[in-house]
């Protein structure tokens, strides 16, 4: 990879915390009362880590330009984040749907600039999420997307789906040592 490095970008809500929900919809933490982190995230991000991965959070955060969400709190929620997940950034588009912004997902911007930050080689990066808007970036970056089975993965493409974060870390780990990633990126189903 020439130096280049490889990276596992996660979707926060519902992936990284605890998802809230709401008549059905899934609804993001606006205080750091409201904020639980996934116990189940902790062993399999250390594992990704022990391996060599650079680990990305990347959050749309809408209600920041909407005006309903705090800086100082979604800072706080992302210090108690990086507290406990070994997570190397965490990337956030504060945009809304209408500023047609290139970083809000399922744009790639964030991906991008992460590429660009941390001299990523996107072909060997990997996108877990259960969100098609994810699924989507990592497609459009030419990253692999790993989808947890969710009523959000939308019809999009992914390249496989999962049952847990467990399994999409087992996943990461034998795609990222099978011989097929030494090329371009193709879509691998398993």
């Amino acid at each position: 990879m020439d130096g280049m490095r490889a990276a596992v970008f996660f979707e926060r809500d519902g992936i990284l915390n605890l998802a809230q929900t709401d008549r059905q919809v899934q609804v993001t933490p606006r205080t750091l009362d409201d904020f639980t982190i996934n116990p189940a995230a902790l062993e399999p991000l250390h594992s990704l880590k022990a391996a060599g991965f650079l680990l990305l959070a990347t959050t749309n955060q809408p209600g920041l330009s909407r005006g309903y969400q705090s800086r100082r709190e979604l800072d706080m929620m992302h210090a108690r984040l990086r507290e406990i997940l070994p997570l190397d950034d965490i990337l956030v588009c504060p945009h809304d749907e209408m500023d047609d912004c290139p970083c809000r997902k399922p744009k790639a911007g964030l991906l991008l600039e992460a590429a660009f930050k941390y001299k990523l080689s996107l072909d060997h990066c990997f996108m877990i999420s259960d969100k098609w808007q994810d699924a989507q970036a990592a497609h459009l970056a030419g990253c692999r997307s790993l989808m947890l089975k969710s009523s959000l993965n939308g019809s999009g493409h992914y390249d496989s789906t999962v049952t847990d974060l467990a399994t999409a870390v087992v996943k990461v780990m034998r795609l990222h040592n099978s011989p097929m990633l030494t090329g371009a990126h193709q879509t691998v189903r398993i």
